[in-house]
C-alpha cells in the first residue's frame, strides 16, 4: 500500500498542472475575448452593455414586454454642458490620466478607512466604462482585478473622446433609462444636443445612484450636489 503512495502523489500532482493549466487557457480566452471586442468598439458601437443586460432582466421579471430606454447619438449630438458635468463631477482629470486617478483612489480610501464604511469609490470614467460594459454590479476582489484589466484594453486602443462617447451613451440614469439621449428626453423632454448647464449638472449628480434619484428628483442630496457641480463645470477639460 505504502508503494502506490509515491505514484498516487504524482498522479495527483499532475491532475492540479493539468487543471491550472486549463484554467489559464480559459483566463485568457476569455480576455481575447474582451479585446476584440474592445478593438470592435473602437469604430462600431455597443448595442448593449453588461449592466443594461442585467436590469433588462429585472425589469422583465415584473413585466415581460419591459423594454429599456435608450438611443446611441454621436459624441457631436451631445450638449458640452453635459460633457462637461460629466467630467467635473466624475472624473476631473481624464484627459490627464492613463486610466486610473492614484491620488483620488487613495483619497477615496482613506475616507472609506475613517467612515468604516465604503462611502467613496474614486473610479474614473474609464474604469466605470470598464464595468459597465463588461461586468456585473457585485463587488468582488476579482472583479475589480478584471475591471483593471480591461480598463488598461480601453486606455490602450481607444482615445479619450471615444471612450467618453460610450461612456455617456450607455451609463445608467434611472429605471430602465440608459444613455444621455433617453435621459434628456425622459427627464427634460429634451435632446441630449439641447442641455443647458443646469439640466447637464443634475444629470450628472444622479450618476452614482441613478434608480433612487429617480424615484427621489427634488432630494436635498441631489440638490446639493448639482449646484456643486454646476459650479465646477467651467473648470472642467474635455475632449
Amino acid at each position: 500500500m505504502s508503494q502506490n503512495r509515491p505514484g498516487l502523489f504524482r498522479q495527483g500532482v499532475r491532475l492540479v498542472w493539468r487543471a491550472l493549466l486549463v484554467f489559464t487557457v480559459l483566463v485568457l480566452v476569455y480576455q481575447l475575448w474582451i479585446f476584440a471586442h474592445v478593438l470592435w468598439w473602437t469604430r462600431f458601437n455597443p448595442s448593449t452593455s453588461s449592466f443594461m443586460e442585467d436590469q433588462l432582466e429585472v425589469l422583465q421579471e415584473k413585466n415581460p414586454d419591459a423594454e429599456l430606454k435608450h438611443r446611441w447619438v454621436p459624441y457631436e449630438r451631445i450638449s458640452v454642458h453635459l460633457k462637461r458635468a460629466i467630467v467635473a463631477a466624475e472624473d476631473s482629470k481624464f484627459l490627464d490620466h492613463e486610466g486610473f486617478d492614484w491620488e483620488a483612489l487613495q483619497k477615496a480610501y482613506e475616507k472609506n478607512l475613517a467612515k468604516g464604511r465604503i462611502v467613496a469609490g474614486g473610479s474614473t470614467i474609464s474604469q466605470q466604462l470598464a464595468k459597465n460594459l463588461f461586468l456585473s454590479s457585485k463587488k468582488t476582489p476579482w472583479r475589480k482585478l478584471q475591471e483593471a484589466i480591461i480598463t488598461v484594453m480601453l486606455e490602450a486602443v481607444m482615445d479619450k473622446r471615444r471612450i467618453l462617447e460610450i461612456y455617456l451613451n450607455v451609463i445608467e440614469w434611472g429605471n430602465g433609462v440608459f444613455g444621455a439621449e433617453a435621459a434628456a428626453r425622459y427627464y427634460y423632454r429634451s435632446t441630449a444636443a439641447a442641455l443647458g448647464p443646469a439640466q447637464a449638472a443634475r444629470l450628472a449628480a444622479m450618476v452614482p445612484n441613478p434608480r433612487f434619484y429617480d424615484k427621489n428628483r427634488n432630494h436635498p442630496n441631489l440638490n446639493r450636489k448639482t449646484g456643486i457641480i454646476l459650479a465646477r463645470m467651467p473648470h472642467a477639460s474635455v475632449p
